[in-house]
């Protein structure tokens, strides 16, 4: 992620610059598809602090615009409230992507259970299960907890992925118990 930090009529001190690099890098870890951050920091008088540290984020990504800004008297407070900020954003955002997959899965589903009902009514059944749909994608070296991240945001019951740790390809898939199986293939 690209991140650009000015002050507004402020100096910035290099090391406020890499702690804010740091605390921001956490959102990627969270929502992978962030591409750019802007951080403006400037100094205000407000009555109850006396001078504050504002601190303005806005981040961008794939359809998704992320902003806060937060106000005390030590920026280094302010940028961790406005991350812990941010964090709360991109879980509620994920929760209505996940919510918005699955109640599209279940209108797919239901759809289709109307579909075959009317061709098994009307056509005979065909010898077996076929193989309707191919996929390519590339495979992304990542964590078990990756994994299973970005499983719910797509959706799917099990998530094909490069082990980080030993390069081999596993299979993560849903239990019926509602937890995680792991296939690692050798």
């Amino acid at each position: 992620m690209n991140i650009v930090v000015t002050g507004a009529n402020v100096e910035v001190a290099e090391a406020l610059r890499a702690y804010v690099a740091r605390k921001l890098e956490r959102l990627s870890k969270h929502l992978d598809h962030l591409q750019e951050a802007r951080v403006v920091l400037r100094e205000e008088r407000r009555r109850p602090v006396g001078r504050a540290q504002v601190v303005e984020v806005t981040v961008w990504g794939n359809g998704v615009v992320l902003r806060g800004e937060e106000a005390t008297a030590d920026p280094y407070a302010s940028v961790d409230r406005i991350v812990d900020k941010l964090e709360k954003q991109i879980a509620k955002h994920r929760s209505r992507l996940i919510d918005k997959r699955r109640l599209d899965e279940r209108r797919q589903r239901t759809a289709e259970r109307a579909r075959a009902q009317a061709a098994s009514q009307q056509e005979p059944e065909a010898p077996g299960p076929r193989v309707v749909r191919r996929k390519r994608f590339p495979l992304k070296p990542m964590t078990e907890e990756d994994a299973a991240l970005q499983m719910e945001l797509v959706g799917h019951s099990f998530f094909v992925y490069r082990d980080a740790d030993t390069g081999g390809v596993c299979v993560l898939y849903r239990r019926r118990d509602g937890d995680y199986g792991l296939i690692e293939v050798e």
